[in-house]
């Protein structure tokens, strides 16, 4: 197995995509974030603002009030009236991330449930970055001009959409550890540490040195 993707859940204010970051520089592989969108939107030829709307970042309330749409790799047709539609949208997302596991390169990957994507895929590590409520408050601190009942809400808020988020697209629970091959606690190891942890395990269960 000469190539692999490691995709990384976190709870925000955990360090996970800094750790995402920090993992791909030191394994010398691409970090795909928000440039998944991009690629979503050059294949799907929707503006790739419509990408950016239905992202996971946005704090909406619908997807709590709806049943969920569990993702099976079906692509809506562009005579659809849901072409654009939030399914179809992360359906396109999806269908970047199948291409980035069977690709000759390696890559890090954030978020967007790539790893009930990529579940099948003998060739991916599954990594959820969690943390106590303090230190992801102290984190999210230095990135949003928050303080207070402010921070804790708007941290609540975004963990709260991210489960419903994934709950949505995958029938499952966002926090719940069978869902990963490896969860760490970045508030006890630090960031280098989950790094070295991660590189670790990947090692090990993909028999990669």
């Amino acid at each position: 197995m000469e190539h692999y993707v490691i995709t990384i859940a976190r709870q925000y204010g955990s360090g996970g995509r800094t750790v995402g970051q920090m993992l791909a520089d030191k394994l010398g592989i691409h970090y795909y974030d928000r440039e998944l969108l991009k690629l979503a939107s050059d294949a799907s030829g929707i503006n790739e603002q419509l990408f950016g709307n239905a992202d996971e970042n946005v704090k909406g309330k619908f997807l709590s009030k709806i049943a969920k749409k569990v993702y099976n790799g079906e692509l809506i047709p562009p005579d659809s009236d849901d072409f654009t539609s939030n399914d179809n949208l992360f359906n396109y997302q999806a269908k970047i991330i199948r291409e980035l596991a069977v690709q000759e390169e390696s890559c890090v990957i954030i978020g967007r449930c790539a790893d009930y994507v990529l579940k099948d895929y003998d060739n991916v590590l599954s990594v959820f970055v969690h943390a106590p409520k303090e230190f992801c408050l102290e984190q999210a601190a230095k990135k949003i001009n928050l303080t207070g009942r402010e921070l804790d809400r708007y941290v609540a808020k975004t963990d709260k959409y991210r489960a419903d988020y994934y709950k949505y697209h995958t029938g499952r629970e966002w926090t719940d550890a069978r869902n990963y091959d490896l969860c760490l606690n970045s508030s006890k190891l630090g960031f280098e540490r989950c790094v070295e942890e991660i590189i670790a395990y990947k090692d090990v269960r993909l028999g990669l040195r």
